[in-house]
């Protein structure tokens, strides 16, 4: 059950790379995949339960994936002591954009829900 949600996967992050290479170079391939496979669950209307379980698995592995951005911050430390300052500024910036754009976003979906629900009733 495991392999084969982990074939799924797998072959869902090369279709994602045959992609970035073929048509799409500025976007990356296991980020097309991750796409696909989306769209692939959204037409099939659920997960199964091999990708179910392949994805459960490598969720246990999830947190070794921050240990290589921690030692960059440890080792560049100096450095980005040096740029602290527009370091901090564009993470406001993109924080602030970030919150802009989830309000609106939510407000969207907001109006979206309730007219449908309106549109319901009627």
């Amino acid at each position: 059950m495991l392999l084969r949600g982990l074939t799924w996967l797998v072959l869902f992050q090369l279709f994602g790379t045959g992609l970035n290479v073929l048509i799409l170079p500025m976007i990356p391939g296991p980020i097309i995949g991750l796409v696909l496979l989306l769209a692939f669950l959204l037409v099939r209307g659920e997960v199964g339960e091999p990708i179910s379980v392949a994805a459960t698995s490598l969720l246990r592995y999830l947190p070794l994936l921050l240990v290589p951005p921690a030692v960059g911050v440890m080792v560049y430390s100096r450095q980005l002591l040096a740029d602290f300052w527009p370091l901090a500024g564009a993470l406001m910036l993109s924080l602030l954009g970030s919150f802009l754009f989830a309000g609106w976003l939510m407000q969207k979906l907001i109006d979206r829900q309730r007219g449908r629900k309106e549109a319901g009733d009627a």
